[in-house]
């Protein structure tokens, strides 16, 4: 006979209302429960799954907020920062030594399409041995600006089934005021002018924009929301500026105190889901990933709001010169001089090396909320995750005080949130969040 766990109070989600239940001194299998726990932490099963890989330092903007503190292309620092096609193929050796079965390999910069000739041969090259050695499912992302994207390239992405992540703060002004073309452009007009290409020969859902969140556009958020609907995206990433390269450097002028991050977030989310209402499908993509992981068992592939958080063991990222880092913002910090999160390079290191060291499990044990003081009493605790890495940013140390993390502050808010509006149960906001989980339509949810 199962063990079983006694408990006072439970929160269930009926299967058939979709609704929530609170029933009173429940007594629960032992069993039931470690799958549940098992769900939740099956991130763990599939090591590294994702693979970023940055082709290029360079980049033919010169965004005030960039992260990877990019390079001007036109200059021997800048030609310099290539990925040459010799570490490419120790990265893509590398890459291929994951158990994980399926994988994803993103290609970042810079921007990655002006060292196009690596780029070309880096698919080619893991798609040839893949079918030699591994076998693996795998899915190709460029990240672009789509500054000057073109039909040749969109072709080979077409033919390989590489999609497509860009950058899209606003409309046109708003774009433009920290998303600076080298060239004086607007790269509102040539992201346009290219999304609309991309879209003819590739697909219309084949480019994903993400937003970054700045003074410029904190307080015009439904007008980003509504430039998005306009060009016939089905979501949007609320996603404040990271404190990493040119960020630092602007960071009194460009960032603001959490709690109007919070408060612009709310005014937004009821943007989103009024329009939602009004029969637009219309995600809000962290809203689904913290409402999944507060009403779903199911994991997130998201490293933020993974415990132990998944630096090194979700996501690894390769540098241009073979680097290997355990989270993209951990090669910002190194692109500023602070190597303390190097794994080891792909040129020097075995895959063991890089990936059984002490240091990916510093990280692991710096990030398991259960055995954290701050968080083990923290009501949030079952649906958060850790960021050691912007821990190490904010106080120097891996663990961070918890307290006055702006990460802590800013996901209890949003959690108090979404828990006041499922507490509340409207059966509107309900089916608008579900359909959201689901992936479905608001009337294939409604209860």
């Amino acid at each position: 006979m199962a063990g079983r766990l006694k408990t006072n109070t439970a929160i269930f989600q009926d299967l058939e209302s979709k609704q929530l239940v609170a029933i009173e001194d429940v007594d629960l299998p032992i069993h039931l429960t470690a799958v549940k726990l098992r769900s939740r932490k099956a991130f763990l099963k599939e090591f590294t799954s994702l693979h970023m890989v940055v082709l290029t330092a360079a980049c033919n903007c010169r965004c005030r907020y960039c992260q990877a503190s990019s390079l001007p292309p036109d200059t021997p620092e800048g030609q310099a920062m290539h990925m040459s096609k010799k570490t490419a193929a120790n990265v893509a050796k590398l890459i291929l030594q994951t158990p994980a079965p399926s994988i994803k390999i993103e290609f970042q910069g810079g921007e990655p399409t002006l060292n196009r000739e690596t780029l070309v041969y880096f698919v080619k090259l893991i798609e040839k041995l893949n079918r030699k050695q591994s076998g693996k499912h795998i899915e190709f992302i460029v990240c672009s600006n789509l500054v000057y994207i073109d039909d040749e390239l969109l072709s080979f992405f077409k033919q390989h089934d590489i999609a497509v992540s860009t950058s899209l703060d606003g409309p046109r002004q708003v774009h433009d005021q920290n998303r600076i073309c080298r060239n004086g452009a607007s790269g509102y007009d040539l992201f346009y002018r290219h999304l609309l290409r991309a879209r003819e020969l590739l697909g219309h859902d084949s480019c994903s924009p993400l937003p970054t969140i700045t003074r410029a556009n904190l307080d015009r958020l439904r007008e980003v929301v509504d430039e998005y609907n306009r060009l016939g995206f089905s979501g949007i990433f609320l996603r404040p500026i990271n404190p990493y390269g040119f960020a630092r450097e602007e960071w009194q002028t460009l960032s603001f105190p959490v709690e109007e991050f919070v408060a612009a977030y709310k005014d937004t989310l009821d943007h989103i889901i009024r329009l939602n209402l009004s029969g637009v499908y219309f995600v809000e993509y962290y809203t689904q990933l913290l409402l999944t992981r507060i009403l779903t068992p199911f994991s997130t592939g998201f490293v933020d709001l993974q415990s132990p958080s998944g630096a090194g063991i979700s996501g690894v990222i390769y540098d241009t010169n073979g680097d290997v880092y355990p989270t993209d913002e951990a090669r910002m910090l190194a692109r500023t001089g602070d190597r303390s999160f190097l794994l080891g390079n792909a040129h020097k290191h075995t895959y063991e090396q890089i990936f059984d060291n002490r240091l990916i499990r510093s990280l692991s044990e710096a990030s398991i909320l259960d055995c954290l003081p701050e968080c083990l009493t923290c009501v949030y605790n079952p649906y958060c995750g850790a960021d050691p890495v912007r821990y190490y940013m904010e106080c120097g140390d891996i663990r961070g005080f918890r307290p006055f993390s702006d990460f802590c502050k800013k996901h209890e808010a949003l959690f108090d949130h979404l828990f006041s509006l499922i507490a509340e149960n409207s059966p509107d906001v309900m089916n608008v969040f579900w359909s959201w989980i689901t992936g479905a339509r608001i009337e294939e949810v409604s209860i």
